[in-house]
């Protein structure tokens, strides 16, 4: 589901220029699909993690590869590795599908310490390198 029909408090009535929202309503994300470069849909935005100490965005919680929420595999991918794609309300995560499976990840019943700076490191450097992991389509 997209960000618009989400938005139960009118933040994205207005008619803004330009190619998209730039501020956005962390409640209107959650549940926001995710796309790779190929169409290929990676799942959708379970959770926002923020850093509270410096107010940015870190995380974008994304779940994949569940049916019925059975066999989901959660997914803490870094907010800088996401791109919002307008025209199709969607968010865009440059990693191809198959290697997501490898991706670090977790179930729901046991999340990871986030602030944990080798945990925060391998996740980082999974995704800084994602793009090299996007076959050509």
């Amino acid at each position: 589901m997209n960000y618009e029909k989400r938005d139960t408090m009118g933040i994205y009535k207005e008619d803004l220029s330009g190619p998209g929202p730039h501020l956005m309503g962390a409640d209107t994300l959650i549940g926001n699909d995710v796309y790779n470069q190929k169409d290929e849909n990676l799942g959708d935005i379970k959770e926002i993690m923020l850093d509270v100490t410096n107010g940015n965005v870190s995380y974008a919680v994304l779940s994949f590869g569940s049916f019925l929420g059975m066999g989901e595999k959660l997914f803490a991918v870094p907010w800088s590795a996401l791109t919002l794609d307008t025209e199709n309300k969607r968010f865009v995560l440059n990693v191809d599908k198959e290697s997501l499976k490898d991706a670090p990840g977790f179930d729901k019943k046991h999340w990871p310490n986030m602030a944990d700076k080798a945990w925060s490191k391998d996740v980082d450097t999974y995704y800084a390198s994602s793009s090299s992991r996007v076959s050509p389509g």
